[in-house]
């Protein structure tokens, strides 16, 4: 009984481990074929790094964001990314659409801040549109992935583990099978 337990807790860390990798490279290899910007779904994948739109959108939650999309289309309750400075991206609520002498605006507030942002926001500078994609803490994980430090955990422990399972698995198959061969060889001198 112990014996199965042990051997099924081996095969439940080693698939965990192997699924780990998996994740760990397909997250590499999305992120180097597409420049550092993931994407699933036609959505690009971004970390939220403020409570902003907390309970919606948690912090340390990875959105998607589409990034094709028609200003003319948006509407009050959106959610989008923009670009509040160079290099800052805000992901709040759209609370108001503003058609001034033909120029489309938008004005935006975050489901947890007090007050509405207060600029209103150029198409123009709208990264993209929230598609629906919001899976809370993950971006936590996703930032030490992409740190080398993490990618090295990452691939490294999982490579590590699953290199000794195997030896191990190997030895014990050939010493299994030495003793099938001493067993087989000393009832045929006992005949």
């Amino acid at each position: 009984m112990k014996v199965k337990l042990i051997k099924w807790t081996g095969r439940i860390v080693n698939t965990l481990l192997i699924g780990m990798l998996l994740i760990v490279a397909t997250l590499v290899l999305t992120s180097v074929m597409t420049d550092g910007k993931p994407s699933i779904f036609g959505q690009e994948l971004k970390v939220v790094y403020s409570g902003s739109m907390e309970p919606a959108i948690k912090t340390g939650a990875v959105i998607g964001v589409k990034t094709q999309f028609d200003a003319r289309n948006l509407k009050v309750g959106d959610t989008i990314m923009f670009q509040q400075e160079e290099g800052v991206f805000v992901t709040h609520r759209i609370i108001d659409v503003i058609n001034n002498d033909n120029q489309l605006m938008f004005r935006t507030k975050g489901d947890h801040n007090e007050y509405a942002d207060p600029n209103a926001v150029l198409p123009a500078n709208i990264y993209g549109v929230h598609g629906g994609i919001n899976i809370p803490y993950l971006g936590y994980a996703m930032d030490f992935a992409n740190s080398k430090f993490g990618l090295v955990i990452l691939l490294l422990i999982p490579g590590v583990w699953l290199l000794f399972s195997s030896a191990k698995s190997i030895y014990i198959a050939v010493r299994e099978e030495q003793k099938t061969k001493n067993e087989s060889s000393s009832s045929e001198n006992v005949s």
